[in-house]
């Protein structure tokens, strides 16, 4: 079964208030790291609210088709691997698109 945007909202309502870390292209070869904690989930968006000692903003909206499309990726602190561990959600995804060949 191919992962939908609104399994991605569910998984990431269930780890409201969780410390992670955002991972985002920011273009070409360029990438942002971001670390903060999970505030909410809106049905087409989550905020995310930032370091206040790494960032000089306070928070940052993702949209669940950045999951999705890969152009972010989320480790949350509880995972092993540290910033190499990619969410469960990349995972089901994968797991769906060999299923489907």
């Amino acid at each position: 079964m191919p992962i939908t945007l609104a399994t991605i909202k569910d998984k990431l309502d269930n780890r409201i208030g969780e410390e992670l870390l955002v991972v985002a292209q920011a273009g070409r070869k360029k990438v942002t790291k971001r670390r903060g904690r999970l505030h909410m989930t809106y049905p087409a968006v989550f905020v995310v609210d930032l370091d206040q000692d790494e960032n000089s903003f306070e928070r940052v909206s993702y949209s669940y088709t950045d999951i999705l499309t890969r152009n972010i990726k989320l480790n949350f602190n509880d995972e092993t691997d540290g910033e190499e561990a990619a969410e469960d959600i990349e995972d089901e995804e994968d797991e769906a698109e060999f299923d489907a060949e």
